[in-house]
């Protein structure tokens, strides 16, 4: 069997406005939307800031406790490209926990399960290479927005 490789993309700092819209209890669960306010990522081969909305994470706390994402950022590289940035995943942990990061507490992330899969789309040749590429991320919930660790699966 071929195990995977991956190599460091690069570092995602989001910046979430903490007044949430609440849409309340759908029939998936409770549905929010958060506003991403801005940002940076920073990596070897790519680095820049993260446009303010249109940005945000369509939020899903299925009833089983567990947090889903729906995340769609611009990009804008040092050197003026943009890209085109979504992610699905979840976040789940013991209700202590949870409880913990939703009251903005700092919470070691080996505490809790936090994983994205990130896709790219660009119409710039420098770095059309995101537009073939799968990544994973792992993520951790800081008090001003999540920090997420993007990784190129090779």
């Amino acid at each position: 069997m071929t195990e995977l490789r991956s190599t460091h993309l690069f570092t995602l700092t989001l910046d979430v406005d903490p007044n949430v819209t609440d849409v309340g209890e759908t029939p998936y669960g409770r549905r929010r939307i958060a506003t991403v306010r801005g940002g940076t990522f920073e990596g070897e081969e790519l680095k820049g800031t993260v446009l303010p909305a249109p940005a945000g994470d369509w939020l899903l706390q299925r009833r089983d406790g567990i947090l889903m994402l729906d995340v769609r950022l611009t990009l804008k590289t040092d050197d003026g490209h943009l890209i085109y940035m979504t992610y699905k995943g979840m976040r789940h942990g013991p209700a202590w926990v949870i409880e913990q990061l939703n009251t903005g507490e700092k919470v070691e992330p080996s505490q809790y399960y936090f994983r994205t899969t990130p896709t790219f789309e660009t119409a710039s040749e420098k770095y059309r290479f995101l537009n073939r590429i799968i990544c994973v991320a792992t993520g951790r919930r800081e008090p001003a927005g999540p920090v997420y660790e993007v990784f190129h699966i090779l």
